[in-house]
């Protein structure tokens, strides 16, 4: 069983900041691919960022060059810094890992439970 535990989520003004992280503990032998996905009210979930074991990273089109994802490996943490914050960023912002239990497993998808980013003047 693996568990993801986001945080840092809240209300900014537009222009402004947040970090969020994102923590995976248990029965964890690799993470592969890690996201960033949003879902705000009345929409379908998106997808925000990736970075990949390796590092390789990226964004949808409409947080480029506003958004950082980055991963440490040894702690099992990815984090997402958002800078330029506009009113239309709202929404709930999930952590999702592809996870190996075990060097022979083929990995699987975790979730974390949400975290709230509020946009607003």
């Amino acid at each position: 069983q693996v568990q993801l535990v986001e945080s840092g989520g809240g209300l900014v003004q537009p222009g402004g900041s947040l970090r969020l992280s994102c923590a995976a503990s248990g029965n964890i032998f690799s993470i592969n691919a890690m996201r960033w996905y949003r879902q705000a009210p009345g929409k379908e979930r998106e997808l925000v960022a990736v970075i990949t074991s390796g590092g390789i990273t990226n964004y949808a089109n409409s947080v480029k060059g506003r958004f950082t994802i980055s991963r440490d490996n040894a702690k099992n943490l990815v984090y997402l810094q958002m800078n330029s914050l506009k009113l239309e960023d709202t929404a709930v912002y999930y952590c999702n890992a592809a996870v190996k239990s075990s060097r022979w497993s083929e990995p699987y998808d975790s979730w974390g439970q949400g975290t709230q980013v509020t946009v607003s003047s």
